[in-house]
């Protein structure tokens, strides 16, 4: 019963015009300034979460999440083979959080036209494995089927002034000067400009014949895994799993993750981090002083009310309850009106890419949104609970109004 009045009275204070006509206008300021704190904090969350998720899969594309190359690689493109046998493959695949698992070769070339001339990397896959990515990135034309065929990037292209049906030269050096004519068949963009400007894909048959190798020996390994989050593990079990392996050749697996392959760019991403749990920080102070004014306000206007509540018999709990409660209206207005607004504006920009990036800067031509519902459950859980602490310092105000000075004062 107790508990049902005191409900009564704070929904009787909150909607009531009558009841507060002074502090109406700071109950609406403070439900902005909640509505506001809460859309930041979400639209940042899903945007930031959506581009290290863009940007990985981006880098995880080109290499994968895993690459087991020779122990000799020297950093370059220009790796020494090693031999991946179907019972290495099949080990690695079977691992828990596996999706794929693809061999891959490679020849650094150089691109030549009449006018222009590119250096890059050609890089071999096996037909159906390991296309997905550039498949999802293809823009005209197809993936290549032939020896003598290649999927360019859509920058290379441009630059080089070639299309999707025409023919150009590559040339390679290693023993002797070779040079080969590739037909294009299709054109790709990532909009990833650095490995955009240095990949050319095709079947990894023509790369070993460039090579000069046997059909069993290739550059590597590439495993894709299902998340991010499961890379650590994964590689571990990897690399004690062929830690003391040797291929027929007597050569030594060499296992690397895509983050020591590219440190600076999850360095950077990592950096993204601190900048949303200071906006967080930010967004929750603003929150919580708009609920401490506006509570305050509510307080002073329920002054007479709170002394004729106490001379009635009422306790302090019983008030701090009532201010509580009125409180938790206003911040679950707040909430749902925020959670509203912030999801609805990450959905339009995850629909429609109304806010455009410079690709070359950001590694994506758009603002990209991911909905992570477990973290957006988790911060408005965290919002709810920073929100009810900052009510027991305002409403340990309404305890100490003394009803006789309040009647005195009427």
């Amino acid at each position: 019963m107790s508990n049902n009045i005191e409900w009564q009275i704070a929904r009787r204070l909150y909607y009531s015009s009558a009841a507060h006509r002074t502090a109406r206008p700071a109950v609406r300021v403070a439900l902005a300034g909640i509505t506001i704190g809460v859309t930041v904090m979400l639209v940042t969350v899903c945007v930031v979460i959506g581009f290290k998720q863009t940007v990985t899969d981006k880098v995880a594309g080109f290499g994968a999440h895993i690459q087991i190359t020779s122990f000799d690689n020297n950093n370059t493109y220009e790796y020494q083979p090693i031999q991946a046998p179907d019972s290495l493959l099949t080990m690695l695949a079977s691992m828990p959080h596996v999706t794929s698992v693809n061999t891959f070769a490679t020849k650094p070339g150089m691109l030549k036209t009449t006018d222009d001339f590119q250096g890059i990397v050609l890089k071999g896959l096996p037909i159906g494995q390991g296309w997905q990515f550039f498949s999802r990135n293809l823009t005209e034309g197809s993936l290549p089927t032939a020896a003598n065929e290649i999927l360019l990037s859509e920058q290379n292209a441009r630059l080089l002034g070639l299309a999707v049906g025409e023919s150009v030269l590559c040339y390679f050096l290693g023993d002797g000067l070779k040079v080969r004519k590739f037909n294009i068949t299709g054109i790709y963009n990532t909009s990833f400009a650095d490995y955009d400007r240095l990949f050319v894909l095709c079947l990894q048959s023509t790369v070993v014949q460039l090579n000069g190798w046997s059909d069993a020996q290739v550059s590597g390994i590439e495993m894709r895994l299902d998340n991010l989050r499961h890379l650590d593990a994964v590689y571990d079990t990897v690399y004690f799993s062929i830690a003391n392996t040797l291929d027929e050749e007597g050569g030594a697996y060499y296992p690397q993750s895509v983050i020591q392959m590219h440190p600076a760019v999850f360095y950077w991403l990592d950096l993204l981090d601190m900048n949303v749990w200071v906006i967080i920080i930010l967004m929750l102070a603003v929150s919580g002083f708009n609920i401490v004014s506006g509570l305050i306000i509510l307080i002073l206007d329920a002054i007479p009310l709170i002394g004729i509540l106490k001379a009635l018999g009422a306790d302090n709990r019983f008030i701090r309850r009532i201010f509580i409660r009125e409180a938790t209206i206003l911040i679950g207005k707040g909430m749902l009106w925020g959670n509203l607004l912030g999801l609805s504006l990450a959905a339009l920009q995850y629909g429609l890419h109304l806010i455009p990036l410079d690709a070359s800067t950001y590694y994506v031509s758009y603002v990209p949104v991911a909905f992570p519902w477990l973290g957006l459950l988790l911060l408005n859980m965290l919002i709810i609970s920073v929100s009810l602490l900052t009510l027991l310092a305002p409403t340990s105000i309404a305890t100490r109004i003394s009803p006789a000075k309040v009647m005195h004062f009427e």
